[in-house]
């Protein structure tokens, strides 16, 4: 249960997969710069788009109560693939927690397009959730735009390693979009958070192919408007000088301290403290330990 003595100057809790929720967090820093901030990666079980529903679940449930466990405020899921599996049963198990999910940007998409078709990027399990087909046949009705959607296996897994410029990051992102392309797309969905951390590299593609007139949509901007309306809605917005101290990040990982610490160098161009933690999956409830 969420304590119902949340403080403004308690953090905000933004998790991932992995260092793909790093392209939010960077929109939640530009834009509420007060905000104390806590960053968790479960490198140790990213992918989450290959994974099985039940536990992309239970990762989700584990991580939002270790949040809650270091005090967190709110909680950003900071990645499609959870958001898609997990967001209502994590709004439901904690209905007093402000919850911000990710969610490919659909109608900002459609609404730019010249061609009525869009690309989507992102990973087969996001493309597959129910909540995003219903978006998408809604806004084609709405709209007649067509989506074209394209699951990118294995793109993830490069981005965690820091692949982000190298000659087999151009060939794999040239393997997922020119297909896009020959099918007359002229705007392109990042549609994981992952996807946002090679922006550079699939601009300099469709520069390469003379088709640097894509658009490219990233919802990152969208989440944090989404969270500080969430915050002063509920009177827990941090401002200027709240109790004397300057905001502060803090990550941890599932994984490696060392590889989040070169994440958030390389990426973000900042030095937080990192952890690295273990996070068990919460165990099933009983008649013992159910309230």
């Amino acid at each position: 249960m969420v304590s119902t003595t949340l403080s403004h100057d308690a953090p905000v809790g933004i998790f991932d997969s992995g260092v793909g929720g790093l392209s939010v967090l960077r929109h939640i820093q530009a834009q509420l710069p007060h905000e104390h901030l806590l960053y968790v990666a479960d490198s140790g079980y990213a992918p989450y788009g290959d994974k099985p529903e039940a536990l992309v679940i239970a990762r989700v449930l584990a991580i939002a109560d270790f949040l809650i466990a270091q005090g967190a405020k709110a909680i950003v899921v900071a990645c499609n693939t959870a958001t898609v599996a997990a967001v209502r049963v994590l709004r439901e198990t904690h209905p007093g927690m402000p919850v911000v999910g990710v969610e490919p940007g659909l109608k900002p998409a459609a609404a730019l397009t010249r061609s009525g078709k869009v690309g989507v990027l992102a990973t087969a399990r996001t493309l597959q959730g129910a909540k995003f087909l219903l978006l998408r046949d809604q806004i084609h009705r709405e709209t007649g735009v067509d989506f074209l959607l394209q699951p990118c296996v294995g793109l993830v897994d490069q981005i965690e390693l820091g692949e982000l410029n190298s000659s087999g990051m151009m060939a794999t992102l040239d393997h997922f979009i020119a297909p896009l392309l020959a099918q007359e797309a002229d705007t392109l969905v990042l549609g994981c958070t992952h996807y946002p951390l090679v922006r550079g590299a699939i601009e300099r593609l469709l520069v390469g192919m003379g088709r640097g007139d894509v658009a490219l949509v990233d919802t990152g901007d969208a989440v944090a408007r989404q969270l500080a309306r969430l915050l002063v809605a509920g009177g827990l917005a941090r401002t200027v000088g709240t109790e004397g101290l300057p905001a502060s990040l803090t990550g941890y990982t599932t994984a490696s301290a060392v590889a989040l610490t070169a994440a958030f160098r390389s990426l973000l161009g900042i030095d937080p403290p990192v952890y690295a933690v273990n996070i068990a999956e919460p165990q099933a409830p009983s008649a013992s330990t159910c309230n």
